[in-house]
């Protein structure tokens, strides 16, 4: 009979966990919580003490039983949850439910799932944290009461089935914002000017870019100005006149955090975020590696920390000095230098044995494992190189009174590179390579001028990437909340994805319109940050987590109060059309779905038939002249379009407006608060607001 009860979170970790401990260890799992607040209401007294109501997870009853039985057994039990603060309330969870107050209970933690992690845990075991617990309680309640009471406003005034929530809600804000700012973003004209040099001794030409006149750096807004420029420079001698030599050296990365695993993977591997995470959980929890059984092979995957143990820095140090030699090791440790609240719970994240290279444990992973591991095996062991040496030359041209300038660059150490390159290094461009150096006494010629016109571009889009990565920058969320977050947002509907950027939805406007009129302090940046700082000192033991729901709470209610009596219906009735029902003749009229608006026969449910809304938004068509309407791509992205698409295939992403670019004859659309030309080549702008219509 087993003396001793181990409880984890995960199944899969079982065997792993079973295979490092003898047979008088059982080895059970929790399959995550196991209480929770009741769906069905909000479960807590916010007229009292803010006390939270816990119930069993619905069919968690059959786990809970057999987990009874077993610790009845057991001598000794041992909570073994995940190491963070969610990983602290469910072994609180377990210690309630199982009533376990007349047990001998322990709690224990492990970074990494290896079989001295596991044994070296169970001889230090300790007091659940309630620090860390009431840090989980306060987020968990704070969360509720947001999404159960803004939640039915929102049923209310747009339509059921929308929610809004104290992290996701922010979220939205940030990718509306820039929406609008990608919106109203108004195309400047500029030009570049290189010169195709010949350098006697060379095949290729070089390309110089052009600099400055004498001492004042140029700056080029049109063609007028650029012909006066090429006019100055024609049949002009071209000579060197500086050459500055010296050295640069690049960093070693730091080891992955949560946040920046989630951008590599999408950047070097076009993982969705969801699936970076679904991987690493994966890997750390155990895979059957052939010729040593099931193993976790990386840390825990939840950490806003670059900390490393210092055995894994000296297993990691002897690895890189037998492998590549002593130089390419690092003098030091790099730390994080930023402003941001760093927990530092664990490490970072990294294999748990250098040793066990990613090629030698290729076949025992699917490809998407294998693909991750390698990142994140590259990753650390770069961490712990020295820097890489480059060898810089930086050569000015004279050409007439102009000055061009390139520069050259030559790999003369390659230190951390040997192992691992970032992805956005891996795509910038190749620095020039001479076959012989140049000095002031080179003979140069000009083949030829390439001048280019340019536009300024509006800001990109968020991707899921950079989404976490802004959300990291401004406290908000942390590490396990980041993947949930734009989750339930994608899954919401309030935004899509379309080729890794994410648009807002016509929903999500809506939402997000009412959650800055109605809940501004929600969806404010720095009040979220300085909830998560609050949340940081409850886990600190410096902050109680029910005083920090008390002064939430009050303010929320009275916007709530306010919004419920001032907030008008976004859909009060069904707008009746023209459109007549081809099936039983009465007029359509609008209704609201998950994609947005369509039209559906008022005599549901006798009749069902429904077709997709076209809104006419009074611009005739710039190629038929027919009408322009709102149209949405499959993923819900906003677009305008002729009404008789397929015959006519005109669509702009911007709203076309009635009048004619009086530059150039094009279309023109509204941007912000101005209308321009839709051709950029154009880049007319016109004074004139655009009308609220337009």
């Amino acid at each position: 009979m087993a003396k001793y009860l181990v409880i984890v979170e995960s199944p899969a970790k079982v065997k792993t966990i079973k295979k490092f401990l003898g047979k008088n260890y059982e080895v059970m799992a929790s399959n995550g919580h196991v209480r929770d607040l009741p769906k069905s209401q909000l479960g807590i007294d916010v007229d009292g003490d803010f006390e939270p109501k816990y119930i069993t997870i619905r069919g968690k009853g059959e786990i809970l039983a057999k987990l009874r039985k077993e610790a009845k057994k057991a001598d000794k039990i041992y909570l073994a949850t995940d190491p963070d603060r969610e990983g602290e309330a469910i072994s609180w969870h377990l210690y309630h439910a199982l009533k376990l107050e007349d047990k001998n209970v322990s709690r224990i933690s492990f970074n990494e799932i290896t079989k001295n992690a596991v044994k070296e845990s169970l001889k230090n075991p300790r007091q659940i944290d309630m620090d860390l617990v009431d840090a989980q309680q306060a987020r968990r309640v704070l969360d509720r009461i947001v999404g159960y009471k803004i939640s039915p406003l929102l049923w209310a005034k747009v339509k059921r089935g929308l929610s809004a929530g104290r992290v996701q809600s922010v979220a939205l804000r940030i990718i509306c914002d820039r929406e609008e700012e990608i919106n109203a973003f108004i195309p400047e004209e500029y030009w570049s000017l290189d010169a195709l040099v010949d350098v006697e001794g060379e095949k290729k030409p070089i390309t110089a870019k052009l600099y400055s006149k004498g001492d004042n750096k140029i700056a080029i807004s049109s063609q007028k100005e650029m012909d006066e420029i090429l006019a100055e420079l024609k049949g002009k001698d071209c000579k060197v006149i500086s050459i500055k030599k010296g050295q640069r050296s690049n960093k070693a990365p730091l080891p992955f955090t949560t946040s920046t695993l989630q951008q590599e993977a999408s950047k070097a591997l076009n993982f969705p975020i969801s699936k970076t995470m679904r991987i690493a959980q994966q890997l750390y929890e155990g895979v059957d590696v052939k010729g040593q059984g099931t193993v976790g092979i990386i840390t825990y995957l939840r950490t806003d920390s670059v900390r490393i143990s210092d055995e894994a820095d000296v297993m990691a140090r002897e690895f890189i000095s037998s492998n590549y030699g002593d130089k390419y090791l690092s003098e030091g440790d790099a730390a994080k230098k930023n402003g941001k609240k760093i927990q530092d719970a664990h490490e970072a994240i990294r294999p748990t044995d250098i040793n066990r290279l990613p090629s030698e444990i290729k076949e025992s992973l699917s490809r998407d494992q294998f693909r991750l591991y390698q990142l994140i095996w590259k990753r650390f062991a770069a961490s712990r190189m020295a820097k890489s040496v480059y060898e810089t030359t930086t050569v000015k041209i004279s050409i007439g009174d102009y000055i061009f300038n390139f520069a050259t660059s030559r790999l003369v150490f390659d230190g951390f590179e040997l192992a691992y390159t970032e992805a956005d290094d891996a795509k910038k461009e190749k620095q020039v390579v001479l076959k012989n150096p140049l000095d002031e006494s080179s003979k140069l010629s000009v083949e030829e001028f390439e001048p280019k016109q340019h536009f300024t571009q509006p800001p990109a889009h968020y991707t899921e990437a950079s989404l976490v990565k802004t959300l990291e920058e401004l406290g908000i969320g942390r590490p396990s909340t980041y993947s949930p977050t734009i989750s339930t947002i994608l899954a919401r509907r309030y935004i899509t994805k379309e080729n890794k950027n994410l648009y807002v939805t016509e929903i999500g406007e809506v939402v997000n319109a009412i959650m800055k009129e109605s809940f501004p302090t929600i969806v404010d940046e720095n009040f979220t940050a300085n909830m998560e700082a609050l949340l940081d000192g409850v886990a600190e033991g410096t902050v109680n987590w029910k005083t920090v729901v008390e002064n939430f709470y009050p303010d929320l209610k009275e916007a709530i109060d306010k919004a419920e009596k001032e907030l008008e219906k976004v859909t009060i009735e069904d707008e009746v059309t023209d459109e007549i029902c081809p099936e039983c003749g009465r007029n359509m009229v609008v209704k609201y779905g998950p994609h947005g608006k369509f039209l559906a026969c008022p005599g549901f449910p006798e009749c069902r038939y429904t077709m997709p809304y076209l809104e006419k938004i009074g611009v005739p068509c710039p190629k038929c002249g027919k009408d322009v309407v709102l149209k949405k791509t499959r993923k819900g992205r906003k677009y305008y379009g002729c009404i008789d698409n397929p015959e006519c295939d005109f669509m702009s992403w911007g709203r076309p407006v009635k009048e004619k670019c009086p530059r150039c004859g094009s279309y023109m659309v509204v941007k912000g608060n101005k209308i321009a030309c839709a051709d950029e080549q154009c880049g007319y702008v016109t004074d004139k607001k655009p009308d609220k219509e337009e």
